[in-house]
């Protein structure tokens, strides 16, 4: 049970706007509850931190996984660099071990948008390509971030790009924790 007789769809969560990894745990919580296995990798995102979606996913037995060191701005690009390219093949391995039925890469388009270093050396746009066109039949593959590549978007089966018109950090509104944390 769990398997969809339906090729696997990948679905890119993309824009400026608040609510992509959001949408993409919530997509985990519905693929949980028909019996998907499920598995969530963040790109940016620290295991030095605490997040909400780690501890609701853990109690529905969804794992996750913070392959980053955090925000792009705190840290160097060499730290990047280095946490980039233990990450993608942790992603890659993931999604092709066809272990589980959904497996989200939050924040990949963030990581693949990083211009402070050349990324193509420790996340090859062209092997997520061959990730999304090659990964097995039954594996459901959720992207989200900001800025995604236009060959990501012709790849995808489905882009949904969340808008910003309103947002209280511009008012000087800090993280909340609950809402972002």
């Amino acid at each position: 049970m769990g398997r969809n007789k339906r090729n696997g769809l990948t679905l890119v969560y993309t824009g400026d706007g608040k609510g992509k990894t959001t949408a993409a745990v919530g997509l985990a919580v519905r693929a949980a509850g028909r019996e998907f296995k499920v598995k969530m990798l963040q790109f940016i995102k620290s295991p030095r931190r605490t997040y909400g979606e780690k501890y609701s996913l853990e109690k529905l037995g969804i794992e996750m996984d913070q392959l980053g060191i955090g925000f792009t701005w705190l840290k160097t690009p060499e730290e990047h660099r280095e946490a980039l390219k233990k990450a993608w093949p942790i992603a890659r391995d993931t999604v092709m071990s066809g272990e589980y039925d959904l497996v989200i890469l939050d924040e990949l388009n963030n990581a693949l948008a990083i211009d402070s270093f050349p990324i193509d050396d420790v996340l090859p746009l062209n092997e997520v390509i061959d990730l999304i066109k090659n990964k097995p039949s039954h594996v459901h593959l959720v992207i989200t971030g900001r800025d995604a590549k236009q060959e990501i978007r012709d790849a995808a089966d489905l882009v949904s790009v969340v808008g910003m018109e309103k947002h209280y950090y511009n008012e000087g509104v800090n993280a909340i924790k609950g809402i972002e944390l």
